[in-house]
């Protein structure tokens, strides 16, 4: 696959399969690490976080990368992610966990201190389908582990 496009007065136009691909580049590289890239993560309050599914259900989370709320039903597992929507109020990622399955979130943010995420994928070979309202709730317990 070459570089296709054309150079004269002055720009260079890359193709449209090389643009597709350099977006795709630079959405991964922009969620390496602890998500820096992603724009909609960057204010949100760390701390403890109280996850509200549609039944009801209540799961606690101490936030110290937001980026954990990307990936709820693969945890600490090292993902490859790709950024489908990057914008300050949303984002949807795609990630793929070698040998423990998939997803793919969309996470909203009202507030710093009140998300939405819609999650669904595969997780240890069942299927599973997601959606929380997410609160700040204060700090995070003494001994509580954050990841960094």
């Amino acid at each position: 696959m070459g570089v296709a496009g054309s150079y004269g007065g002055g720009g260079f136009e890359l193709s449209k399969q090389w643009r597709v691909a350099l977006a795709g580049v630079v959405g991964i590289l922009a969620l390496s690490g602890a998500a820096p890239g992603v724009t909609a993560l960057q204010g949100l309050a760390r701390g403890q976080w109280q996850l509200r599914e549609a039944d009801g259900s209540l799961r606690s989370l101490c936030l110290g990368d937001a980026a954990q709320l990307l990936q709820l039903r693969h945890g600490t597992a090292a993902c490859k992610v790709t950024v489908l929507d990057n914008s300050p109020g949303r984002t949807t990622v795609h990630y793929s966990c070698a040998g423990s399955g998939y997803g793919r979130t969309t996470l909203t943010v009202e507030t710093p201190r009140l998300v939405h995420v819609d999650t669904q994928g595969i997780a240890e070979g069942q299927a599973f389908v997601l959606d929380f309202e997410g609160r700040h709730v204060g700090a995070c317990p003494a001994q509580a582990h954050t990841r960094d």
